[in-house]
């Protein structure tokens, strides 16, 4: 019988679910996630490329446009140490404190909403009310990023196994796989050119049982996001600071 009980705790069995979702929305949800905010109330939605960067896919673009904007050659954008920023983590009321903090150290960060209040459809002059804002602010970068969870769990063999309950609630019977891929764009406040790009991409994997599932799910996903936040701004020090 101990033979048996210990090749269960080892062997994983098959696929039990995977989701998708925003970091700005990770609370922990018994049910399962249903991919429209399950029980936050604060969560809205994600501001989209167009909201941000000021393209109306409404419009028709002719040749001559792409033409001309392609004619138009830029210097790349870049930043200066201690420069006025306005942060914008999508899908919150305000950034995440860890990824201020980390930011504040070499900027001069400003927050401001990512909570998209126009509904589903993109609207590019939303692009230039943000601009206006951190025009009015004496800011002229702007960098928003949106963050997406990707979690895929799997039950272990001791889900099956028959225990004493209070002593099944304490012993693993699920792993969960986490990764988490941030998209950042720097807007330019006057001229509306902008740059996006991905940082390193962060996963990993945390076993939890009955007892402790949120507190192991949330704890792994604060340890991932400390990662991948720490690396975004890294990224965005070697990619725009001149």
């Amino acid at each position: 019988m101990k033979k048996i009980t210990l090749l269960a705790l080892l062997i994983p069995m098959v696929l039990s679910g995977c989701a998708t979702r925003s970091v700005s929305n990770t609370e922990y949800y018994p049910g399962g996630y249903n991919g429209q905010g399950g029980d936050n109330p604060l969560y809205k939605g994600e501001l989209s490329e167009f909201d941000v960067l000021g393209i109306d896919p409404g419009n028709e673009i002719t040749e001559q446009d792409i033409t001309a904007a392609a004619s138009d050659r830029k210097e790349r954008l870049s930043l200066r140490n201690g420069e006025p920023l306005l942060l914008i983590q999508s899908g919150a009321m305000i950034p995440e404190l860890e990824m201020t903090e980390r930011m504040g150290k070499y900027f001069l960060v400003s927050v401001f909403t990512g909570v998209p209040e126009h509904g589903e459809k993109a609207d590019a002059s939303y692009a230039k009310s943000l601009r206006f804002a951190a025009a009015k602010a004496g800011i002229d970068k702007i960098l928003v990023y949106w963050g997406m969870m990707e979690t895929e769990t799997r039950d272990l063999a001791t889900k099956d196994v028959s225990w004493v309950p209070i002593l099944g609630w304490a012993i693993p019977d699920e792993t969960q796989e986490i990764r988490i891929r941030l998209k950042i764009a720097l807007v330019d406040v006057k001229s509306g050119q902008w740059e996006v790009f991905v940082p390193k991409v962060f996963e990993n994997t945390a076993y939890s049982a009955s007892l402790n599932r949120e507190q192991s799910n949330q704890q792994q996903i604060a340890q991932l996001k400390s990662k991948v936040y720490q690396a975004a701004v890294e990224s965005i020090i070697a990619r725009f600071v001149r």
